[in-house]
Protein backbone atom coordinates (compact mmCIF):
# COMPACT_ATOMS: atom_id res chain seq x y z
CA UNK A 1 0.00 0.00 0.00
CA UNK A 2 2.82 2.37 0.87
CA UNK A 3 4.81 4.28 -1.74
CA UNK A 4 8.61 3.93 -1.65
CA UNK A 5 9.04 7.63 -2.52
CA UNK A 6 10.80 9.82 0.05
CA UNK A 7 10.88 13.59 0.00
CA UNK A 8 14.29 15.30 -0.06
CA UNK A 9 15.72 16.62 3.18
CA UNK A 10 14.47 20.09 2.34
CA UNK A 11 11.28 20.90 0.45
CA UNK A 12 12.29 24.52 -0.13
CA UNK A 13 12.83 25.12 -3.84
CA UNK A 14 11.02 21.96 -4.99
CA UNK A 15 8.67 22.40 -7.94
CA UNK A 16 5.45 20.46 -7.26
CA UNK A 17 2.31 20.26 -9.38
CA UNK A 18 -1.07 19.24 -7.87
CA UNK A 19 -3.68 17.60 -10.12
CA UNK A 20 -7.06 18.20 -8.49
CA UNK A 21 -5.71 21.01 -6.32
CA UNK A 22 -9.13 22.29 -5.22
CA UNK A 23 -9.92 19.20 -3.16
CA UNK A 24 -9.93 19.85 0.58
CA UNK A 25 -6.99 17.56 1.37
CA UNK A 26 -5.11 18.48 -1.80
CA UNK A 27 -5.39 22.21 -1.16
CA UNK A 28 -4.29 21.68 2.45
CA UNK A 29 -1.24 19.63 1.45
CA UNK A 30 -0.38 22.17 -1.26
CA UNK A 31 -0.44 24.89 1.40
CA UNK A 32 1.89 22.90 3.67
CA UNK A 33 4.35 22.38 0.79
CA UNK A 34 4.02 26.06 -0.11
CA UNK A 35 4.74 27.19 3.45
CA UNK A 36 7.80 24.89 3.42
CA UNK A 37 9.22 26.85 0.49
CA UNK A 38 8.13 24.71 -2.47
CA UNK A 39 7.01 26.27 -5.76
CA UNK A 40 3.43 25.09 -6.33
CA UNK A 41 1.28 24.91 -9.46
CA UNK A 42 -2.00 23.09 -9.95
CA UNK A 43 -5.00 22.21 -12.05
CA UNK A 44 -8.61 21.24 -11.51
CA UNK A 45 -12.11 21.52 -12.92
CA UNK A 46 -13.66 24.98 -13.42
CA UNK A 47 -16.37 24.50 -10.76
CA UNK A 48 -15.95 26.94 -7.87
CA UNK A 49 -15.13 25.62 -4.41
CA UNK A 50 -14.25 27.29 -1.11
CA UNK A 51 -10.59 26.41 -1.72
CA UNK A 52 -10.49 28.80 -4.70
CA UNK A 53 -10.30 31.65 -2.20
CA UNK A 54 -7.56 29.97 -0.17
CA UNK A 55 -5.42 29.31 -3.23
CA UNK A 56 -5.93 32.91 -4.32
CA UNK A 57 -4.87 34.25 -0.92
CA UNK A 58 -1.71 32.16 -1.05
CA UNK A 59 -0.97 33.25 -4.59
CA UNK A 60 -0.73 29.66 -5.85
CA UNK A 61 -1.34 29.60 -9.64
CA UNK A 62 -3.65 26.92 -11.02
CA UNK A 63 -5.46 26.20 -14.28
CA UNK A 64 -9.11 25.23 -14.51
CA UNK A 65 -8.59 22.54 -17.10
CA UNK A 66 -6.31 19.57 -17.68
CA UNK A 67 -3.60 19.85 -20.30
CA UNK A 68 -0.04 18.71 -20.81
CA UNK A 69 0.78 22.40 -21.17
CA UNK A 70 -0.10 22.95 -17.49
CA UNK A 71 3.03 21.08 -16.42
CA UNK A 72 6.02 23.41 -15.85
CA UNK A 73 9.13 22.73 -17.92
CA UNK A 74 11.07 22.00 -14.73
CA UNK A 75 9.17 19.80 -12.31
CA UNK A 76 10.24 17.62 -9.36
CA UNK A 77 6.98 15.97 -8.30
CA UNK A 78 3.32 15.58 -9.27
CA UNK A 79 0.69 14.87 -6.60
CA UNK A 80 -2.80 13.85 -7.67
CA UNK A 81 -6.23 13.45 -6.12
CA UNK A 82 -7.80 10.00 -5.96
CA UNK A 83 -10.54 11.45 -8.20
CA UNK A 84 -8.09 11.15 -11.11
CA UNK A 85 -6.11 8.28 -12.56
CA UNK A 86 -2.68 8.04 -14.22
CA UNK A 87 -4.36 5.86 -16.85
CA UNK A 88 -6.83 8.53 -17.95
CA UNK A 89 -5.63 12.00 -16.89
CA UNK A 90 -3.61 13.75 -19.58
CA UNK A 91 -1.34 15.57 -17.12
CA UNK A 92 -0.48 12.43 -15.18
CA UNK A 93 0.25 10.57 -18.42
CA UNK A 94 2.56 13.36 -19.52
CA UNK A 95 4.38 13.45 -16.19
CA UNK A 96 5.00 9.71 -16.30
CA UNK A 97 6.25 10.01 -19.87
CA UNK A 98 8.78 12.57 -18.59
CA UNK A 99 9.82 10.21 -15.74
CA UNK A 100 8.60 12.70 -13.13
CA UNK A 101 7.61 11.06 -9.82
CA UNK A 102 3.81 10.85 -9.55
CA UNK A 103 2.21 10.32 -6.13
CA UNK A 104 -1.38 9.81 -5.04
CA UNK A 105 -2.47 12.26 -2.31
CA UNK A 106 -2.37 9.65 0.46
CA UNK A 107 1.15 8.54 -0.51
CA UNK A 108 2.31 12.16 -0.62
CA UNK A 109 0.78 12.75 2.82
CA UNK A 110 2.64 9.67 4.06
CA UNK A 111 5.93 10.92 2.63
CA UNK A 112 5.32 14.31 4.26
CA UNK A 113 4.61 12.67 7.65
CA UNK A 114 8.08 11.06 7.63
CA UNK A 115 9.61 14.49 8.12
CA UNK A 116 8.09 14.99 11.59
CA UNK A 117 7.13 13.43 14.88
CA UNK A 118 3.71 12.59 13.46
CA UNK A 119 0.35 11.65 14.94
CA UNK A 120 -2.50 10.15 12.91
CA UNK A 121 -6.13 10.49 13.94
CA UNK A 122 -8.33 7.68 12.67
CA UNK A 123 -11.80 6.20 13.13
CA UNK A 124 -15.09 5.68 11.35
CA UNK A 125 -16.52 8.69 13.23
CA UNK A 126 -15.02 11.72 14.91
CA UNK A 127 -11.62 12.01 13.25
CA UNK A 128 -12.23 15.42 11.66
CA UNK A 129 -13.49 17.09 14.83
CA UNK A 130 -10.78 15.42 16.96
CA UNK A 131 -8.06 16.66 14.60
CA UNK A 132 -9.52 20.18 14.56
CA UNK A 133 -9.76 20.20 18.37
CA UNK A 134 -6.17 18.98 18.68
CA UNK A 135 -4.95 21.77 16.44
CA UNK A 136 -6.86 24.33 18.50
CA UNK A 137 -5.29 22.97 21.72
CA UNK A 138 -1.79 22.86 20.25
CA UNK A 139 -2.20 26.47 19.22
CA UNK A 140 -3.42 27.37 22.71
CA UNK A 141 -0.32 25.79 24.25
CA UNK A 142 2.03 27.28 21.65
CA UNK A 143 3.51 23.95 20.52
CA UNK A 144 5.49 23.81 17.24
CA UNK A 145 3.19 21.66 15.12
CA UNK A 146 1.50 21.48 11.74
CA UNK A 147 -2.08 20.23 11.49
CA UNK A 148 -4.02 18.92 8.49
CA UNK A 149 -7.78 18.34 8.75
CA UNK A 150 -10.20 16.91 6.20
CA UNK A 151 -12.47 19.95 6.45
CA UNK A 152 -12.31 23.72 6.84
CA UNK A 153 -11.98 24.78 10.49
CA UNK A 154 -13.21 28.10 11.85
CA UNK A 155 -10.39 28.30 14.39
CA UNK A 156 -7.91 27.87 11.53
CA UNK A 157 -9.25 30.92 9.71
CA UNK A 158 -11.57 28.79 7.58
CA UNK A 159 -8.71 26.62 6.30
CA UNK A 160 -7.87 22.94 6.70
CA UNK A 161 -4.30 23.57 7.85
CA UNK A 162 -2.61 25.25 10.77
CA UNK A 163 1.13 25.89 10.79
CA UNK A 164 2.62 26.59 14.24
CA UNK A 165 6.11 25.15 13.70
CA UNK A 166 7.94 22.23 12.16
CA UNK A 167 8.59 19.67 14.91
CA UNK A 168 5.25 17.83 15.12
CA UNK A 169 2.62 16.89 12.55
CA UNK A 170 -1.00 15.91 13.28
CA UNK A 171 -3.22 14.71 10.45
CA UNK A 172 -6.62 13.17 9.90
CA UNK A 173 -5.97 9.77 8.33
CA UNK A 174 -8.60 7.87 6.34
CA UNK A 175 -9.41 4.17 6.51
CA UNK A 176 -11.04 3.94 3.06
CA UNK A 177 -9.07 1.54 0.84
CA UNK A 178 -6.45 1.41 3.62
CA UNK A 179 -5.23 4.88 2.70
CA UNK A 180 -3.86 5.45 6.22
CA UNK A 181 -1.25 2.73 5.74
CA UNK A 182 0.90 5.28 3.90
CA UNK A 183 1.15 7.40 7.05
CA UNK A 184 4.08 7.18 9.50
CA UNK A 185 2.64 7.73 12.99
CA UNK A 186 4.38 7.85 16.34
CA UNK A 187 0.95 8.23 17.94
CA UNK A 188 -2.49 7.14 16.75
CA UNK A 189 -5.83 8.29 18.07
CA UNK A 190 -8.51 5.66 17.43
CA UNK A 191 -12.00 7.13 17.86
CA UNK A 192 -14.25 4.34 16.59
CA UNK A 193 -14.36 1.16 14.53
CA UNK A 194 -17.49 -0.38 13.03
CA UNK A 195 -18.82 -1.62 9.70
CA UNK A 196 -18.63 1.04 6.99
CA UNK A 197 -17.46 1.50 3.38
CA UNK A 198 -19.19 -1.75 2.50
CA UNK A 199 -18.09 -1.42 -1.13
CA UNK A 200 -14.51 -2.07 0.07
CA UNK A 201 -14.95 -3.68 3.50
CA UNK A 202 -17.82 -6.19 3.14
CA UNK A 203 -17.67 -7.26 6.81
CA UNK A 204 -16.88 -5.75 10.18
CA UNK A 205 -13.90 -8.10 10.46
CA UNK A 206 -12.41 -6.75 7.23
CA UNK A 207 -12.51 -3.11 8.34
CA UNK A 208 -11.28 -4.07 11.81
CA UNK A 209 -8.29 -5.81 10.21
CA UNK A 210 -7.34 -2.56 8.45
CA UNK A 211 -7.32 -0.63 11.74
CA UNK A 212 -5.25 -3.39 13.38
CA UNK A 213 -2.75 -3.12 10.53
CA UNK A 214 -2.61 0.66 10.96
CA UNK A 215 -2.04 0.36 14.73
CA UNK A 216 0.79 -2.05 14.06
CA UNK A 217 2.56 0.69 12.07
CA UNK A 218 3.38 2.33 15.40
CA UNK A 219 7.09 2.05 16.24
CA UNK A 220 8.38 0.70 19.54
CA UNK A 221 7.58 3.32 22.16
CA UNK A 222 4.59 4.58 20.15
CA UNK A 223 1.21 5.37 21.67
CA UNK A 224 -2.30 4.19 20.81
CA UNK A 225 -4.87 6.58 22.29
CA UNK A 226 -8.29 4.95 22.01
CA UNK A 227 -11.93 5.44 22.94
CA UNK A 228 -12.77 3.04 25.76
CA UNK A 229 -16.49 3.60 25.08
CA UNK A 230 -16.31 2.28 21.53
CA UNK A 231 -16.56 -1.54 21.23
CA UNK A 232 -14.74 -1.63 17.90
CA UNK A 233 -11.84 0.49 19.13
CA UNK A 234 -11.53 -1.75 22.21
CA UNK A 235 -11.69 -4.80 19.94
CA UNK A 236 -8.76 -3.49 17.89
CA UNK A 237 -6.79 -2.72 21.06
CA UNK A 238 -7.27 -6.24 22.42
CA UNK A 239 -5.96 -7.73 19.17
CA UNK A 240 -2.97 -5.38 19.00
CA UNK A 241 -2.08 -6.00 22.66
CA UNK A 242 -1.50 -9.68 21.89
CA UNK A 243 1.64 -8.89 19.90
CA UNK A 244 2.63 -5.32 20.79
CA UNK A 245 3.88 -5.05 24.34
CA UNK A 246 6.28 -2.36 23.11
CA UNK A 247 3.67 0.39 22.70
CA UNK A 248 1.60 2.34 25.24
CA UNK A 249 -2.20 2.14 25.29
CA UNK A 250 -3.99 5.26 26.56
CA UNK A 251 -7.79 5.02 26.97
CA UNK A 252 -10.20 7.95 27.11
CA UNK A 253 -13.95 8.19 27.63
CA UNK A 254 -16.64 7.59 30.21
CA UNK A 255 -15.50 3.99 30.75
CA UNK A 256 -11.77 4.64 30.59
CA UNK A 257 -9.36 3.93 33.39
CA UNK A 258 -6.77 6.62 34.01
CA UNK A 259 -6.36 10.36 33.57
CA UNK A 260 -8.68 10.79 30.59
CA UNK A 261 -11.77 9.23 32.15
CA UNK A 262 -14.72 11.61 31.69
CA UNK A 263 -16.11 11.97 35.19
CA UNK A 264 -18.93 14.43 34.60
CA UNK A 265 -20.93 16.10 31.83
CA UNK A 266 -23.85 18.55 31.72
CA UNK A 267 -25.43 21.08 29.37
CA UNK A 268 -25.81 24.66 30.51
CA UNK A 269 -26.96 27.65 28.44
CA UNK A 270 -26.05 26.07 25.10
CA UNK A 271 -22.66 24.98 26.34
CA UNK A 272 -21.41 21.55 27.39
CA UNK A 273 -19.39 21.30 30.59
CA UNK A 274 -17.28 18.24 31.41
CA UNK A 275 -14.53 17.05 33.73
CA UNK A 276 -11.61 14.63 33.38
CA UNK A 277 -10.21 12.36 36.09
CA UNK A 278 -6.73 13.90 36.23
CA UNK A 279 -7.61 17.60 36.28
CA UNK A 280 -9.38 19.63 39.02
CA UNK A 281 -11.06 21.95 36.49
CA UNK A 282 -14.18 22.14 34.34
CA UNK A 283 -13.79 22.19 30.56
CA UNK A 284 -16.36 23.95 28.39
CA UNK A 285 -17.45 23.40 24.79
CA UNK A 286 -19.66 25.57 22.61
CA UNK A 287 -20.22 22.73 20.11
CA UNK A 288 -23.01 20.27 20.98
CA UNK A 289 -22.92 16.56 21.68
CA UNK A 290 -21.63 13.87 23.98
CA UNK A 291 -19.59 12.66 21.00
CA UNK A 292 -17.86 16.07 20.89
CA UNK A 293 -16.90 15.65 24.54
CA UNK A 294 -15.33 12.29 23.67
CA UNK A 295 -13.44 13.92 20.80
CA UNK A 296 -12.28 16.68 23.14
CA UNK A 297 -10.98 14.13 25.66
CA UNK A 298 -9.02 12.44 22.85
CA UNK A 299 -7.62 15.80 21.75
CA UNK A 300 -6.52 16.64 25.30
CA UNK A 301 -4.80 13.25 25.61
CA UNK A 302 -2.95 13.66 22.31
CA UNK A 303 -2.01 17.29 22.95
CA UNK A 304 -0.57 16.51 26.37
CA UNK A 305 1.37 13.56 24.92
CA UNK A 306 2.92 15.90 22.34
CA UNK A 307 3.59 18.49 25.06
CA UNK A 308 5.30 15.83 27.19
CA UNK A 309 7.56 14.92 24.26
CA UNK A 310 8.35 18.58 23.60
CA UNK A 311 9.09 19.57 27.22
CA UNK A 312 10.50 16.26 28.44
CA UNK A 313 8.07 16.02 31.36
CA UNK A 314 4.37 15.39 31.85
CA UNK A 315 3.50 17.86 34.58
CA UNK A 316 0.58 20.15 33.68
CA UNK A 317 0.74 23.46 35.54
CA UNK A 318 -2.05 25.97 36.10
CA UNK A 319 -1.05 28.06 33.10
CA UNK A 320 -1.23 25.05 30.77
CA UNK A 321 -4.62 24.02 32.20
CA UNK A 322 -5.94 27.55 31.75
CA UNK A 323 -4.73 27.54 28.13
CA UNK A 324 -6.48 24.19 27.50
CA UNK A 325 -9.74 25.48 28.99
CA UNK A 326 -9.64 28.68 26.97
CA UNK A 327 -8.77 26.86 23.73
CA UNK A 328 -11.59 24.30 24.11
CA UNK A 329 -14.13 26.99 24.87
CA UNK A 330 -13.01 28.95 21.78
CA UNK A 331 -13.56 25.99 19.45
CA UNK A 332 -16.31 26.66 16.91
CA UNK A 333 -16.30 23.39 15.01
CA UNK A 334 -15.40 22.62 11.42
CA UNK A 335 -17.21 22.83 8.14
CA UNK A 336 -20.20 20.45 7.92
CA UNK A 337 -19.81 19.35 11.57
CA UNK A 338 -22.70 20.91 13.52
CA UNK A 339 -21.97 24.01 11.43
CA UNK A 340 -24.37 26.87 12.07
CA UNK A 341 -25.37 28.29 8.69
CA UNK A 342 -27.44 31.12 10.11
CA UNK A 343 -30.53 32.13 12.06
CA UNK A 344 -33.56 34.03 10.84
CA UNK A 345 -36.94 34.63 12.42
CA UNK A 346 -35.95 32.50 15.42
CA UNK A 347 -35.19 29.49 13.16
CA UNK A 348 -31.65 28.17 13.59
CA UNK A 349 -30.24 26.48 10.45
CA UNK A 350 -27.39 23.99 10.77
CA UNK A 351 -25.52 21.51 8.56
CA UNK A 352 -23.86 18.27 9.66
CA UNK A 353 -21.93 15.59 7.77
CA UNK A 354 -23.25 12.69 9.87
CA UNK A 355 -23.91 9.89 7.36
CA UNK A 356 -23.54 6.64 9.33
CA UNK A 357 -26.34 5.51 11.68
CA UNK A 358 -24.12 5.78 14.74
CA UNK A 359 -23.05 9.32 13.84
CA UNK A 360 -26.64 10.29 13.05
CA UNK A 361 -27.88 9.01 16.39
CA UNK A 362 -25.17 10.70 18.47
CA UNK A 363 -25.50 13.95 16.51
CA UNK A 364 -29.27 14.17 16.94
CA UNK A 365 -29.10 13.17 20.60
CA UNK A 366 -26.43 15.81 21.15
CA UNK A 367 -28.50 18.49 19.47
CA UNK A 368 -31.54 17.49 21.52
CA UNK A 369 -29.58 17.87 24.77
CA UNK A 370 -27.86 21.10 23.67
CA UNK A 371 -31.05 22.77 22.41
CA UNK A 372 -33.74 21.24 24.66
CA UNK A 373 -36.37 23.86 23.83
CA UNK A 374 -36.05 23.67 20.05
CA UNK A 375 -38.07 21.41 17.75
CA UNK A 376 -35.65 19.30 15.69
CA UNK A 377 -36.47 19.36 11.96
CA UNK A 378 -34.13 17.25 9.81
CA UNK A 379 -33.47 16.85 6.09
CA UNK A 380 -31.47 13.65 5.55
CA UNK A 381 -29.85 12.42 2.36
CA UNK A 382 -28.25 8.98 2.60
CA UNK A 383 -24.82 8.51 1.03
CA UNK A 384 -24.06 5.44 -1.13
CA UNK A 385 -26.43 2.64 -2.04
CA UNK A 386 -24.21 -0.05 -0.49
CA UNK A 387 -24.11 1.65 2.92
CA UNK A 388 -27.87 2.29 2.87
CA UNK A 389 -28.64 -1.30 1.91
CA UNK A 390 -26.27 -2.79 4.48
CA UNK A 391 -27.50 -0.58 7.35
CA UNK A 392 -31.13 0.03 6.37
CA UNK A 393 -32.66 -0.91 9.73
CA UNK A 394 -30.00 1.04 11.63
CA UNK A 395 -30.70 4.16 9.56
CA UNK A 396 -34.45 3.90 10.16
CA UNK A 397 -33.88 3.57 13.90
CA UNK A 398 -31.32 6.38 14.18
CA UNK A 399 -33.56 8.88 12.38
CA UNK A 400 -36.35 8.50 14.95
CA UNK A 401 -34.77 11.24 17.07
CA UNK A 402 -36.03 13.96 14.69
CA UNK A 403 -39.33 15.67 15.50
CA UNK A 404 -39.92 16.31 11.80
CA UNK A 405 -38.02 14.28 9.21
CA UNK A 406 -37.67 14.88 5.47
CA UNK A 407 -35.96 12.16 3.41
CA UNK A 408 -34.58 12.29 -0.14
CA UNK A 409 -33.09 10.06 -2.81
CA UNK A 410 -29.74 8.38 -2.18
CA UNK A 411 -26.61 10.34 -3.02
CA UNK A 412 -24.63 7.79 -4.98
CA UNK A 413 -20.88 7.38 -5.31
CA UNK A 414 -19.00 6.89 -8.57
CA UNK A 415 -16.68 4.45 -6.81
CA UNK A 416 -19.37 1.89 -5.89
CA UNK A 417 -21.04 -0.78 -7.97
CA UNK A 418 -24.55 -1.60 -6.74
CA UNK A 419 -27.20 -3.68 -8.49
CA UNK A 420 -29.74 -4.09 -5.67
CA UNK A 421 -33.13 -2.47 -5.28
CA UNK A 422 -32.65 -0.17 -2.29
CA UNK A 423 -33.54 3.48 -2.99
CA UNK A 424 -34.28 6.59 -1.00
CA UNK A 425 -37.93 5.60 -0.96
CA UNK A 426 -36.98 2.21 0.49
CA UNK A 427 -35.40 4.03 3.44
CA UNK A 428 -38.52 6.19 3.72
CA UNK A 429 -40.75 3.12 3.90
CA UNK A 430 -38.59 1.42 6.54
CA UNK A 431 -38.48 4.62 8.59
CA UNK A 432 -42.24 5.07 8.22
CA UNK A 433 -42.77 1.63 9.74
CA UNK A 434 -41.31 3.06 12.96
CA UNK A 435 -42.18 6.74 12.70
CA UNK A 436 -45.92 7.24 12.14
CA UNK A 437 -46.03 11.04 12.10
CA UNK A 438 -44.13 14.04 10.71
CA UNK A 439 -42.26 12.06 8.07
CA UNK A 440 -42.05 13.35 4.49
CA UNK A 441 -40.32 12.38 1.26
CA UNK A 442 -39.06 14.60 -1.56
CA UNK A 443 -36.89 12.80 -4.08
CA UNK A 444 -35.13 16.04 -5.04
CA UNK A 445 -34.18 17.93 -1.91
CA UNK A 446 -34.91 21.38 -3.35
CA UNK A 447 -38.53 20.30 -3.86
CA UNK A 448 -38.88 20.34 -0.06
CA UNK A 449 -38.20 24.08 0.12
CA UNK A 450 -41.86 25.27 -0.11
CA UNK A 451 -42.93 22.73 2.50
CA UNK A 452 -40.18 23.76 4.92
CA UNK A 453 -40.95 27.46 4.55
CA UNK A 454 -44.51 26.69 5.59
CA UNK A 455 -43.73 24.11 8.29
CA UNK A 456 -40.86 25.76 10.15
CA UNK A 457 -41.67 28.09 13.03
CA UNK A 458 -39.72 30.34 15.43
CA UNK A 459 -37.69 28.31 17.89
CA UNK A 460 -37.05 25.41 15.47
CA UNK A 461 -33.65 23.93 14.69
CA UNK A 462 -33.43 22.86 11.03
CA UNK A 463 -30.55 20.52 10.18
CA UNK A 464 -29.40 19.28 6.78
CA UNK A 465 -27.78 15.94 7.59
CA UNK A 466 -25.67 13.56 5.52
CA UNK A 467 -22.72 13.37 3.14
CA UNK A 468 -24.80 14.33 0.10
CA UNK A 469 -25.40 17.79 -1.29
CA UNK A 470 -28.67 18.59 0.51
CA UNK A 471 -26.68 21.22 2.42
CA UNK A 472 -27.73 23.42 -0.48
CA UNK A 473 -31.30 23.20 0.85
CA UNK A 474 -30.32 24.84 4.14
CA UNK A 475 -28.45 27.60 2.35
CA UNK A 476 -31.39 28.26 0.00
CA UNK A 477 -33.84 28.23 2.90
CA UNK A 478 -31.78 30.76 4.84
CA UNK A 479 -31.54 33.07 1.84
CA UNK A 480 -35.27 32.95 1.10
CA UNK A 481 -36.27 33.49 4.72
CA UNK A 482 -33.83 36.39 4.98
CA UNK A 483 -35.32 37.99 1.87
CA UNK A 484 -38.84 37.57 3.20
CA UNK A 485 -37.91 39.05 6.57
CA UNK A 486 -36.19 41.97 4.86
CA UNK A 487 -39.28 42.61 2.78
CA UNK A 488 -41.49 42.58 5.89
CA UNK A 489 -39.24 45.03 7.70
CA UNK A 490 -39.28 47.37 4.72
CA UNK A 491 -43.09 47.54 4.55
Amino acid sequence: MESSYSLPETIAGMKVHFVGIKGTGMCALAELFFRSGAHITGSDRPEKFYTDEILGQLGIPYREDFSEANLPAVLDLVIYSAAYSPETNVELKAALARSIPVLKYTDALGAYSQRFDSSGIAGVHGKTTTTALTGTLLQGLGLPAQILVGSAVGNFGGRSTLVLGDQFFVAETCEYRRHFLSFHPRRIVLTSVESDHQDYYPTYESIRAAFVEYANRLPAGGELIYCADDPGACDVVQIVKQTRQDITFIPYGFHAEGPYRITGIKNEEERTLFTLQAFPVTFKLSVPGKHTVLNAAAAVALTLSIRKQYLGNESVDEAALAALIQALESFRGSKRRSEIIGEVGGILIMDDYGHHPTAIKTTLEGLRAFYPRRRLVVSFMSHTYTRTAALLEEFADALQAADVLVLHKIYGSAREQYSGGVTGRTLYERTAALKKHNLYYYDEFMDALPFLKQALRPGDLFVTLGAGDNWKLGKALLEELQHEEHDRLCL
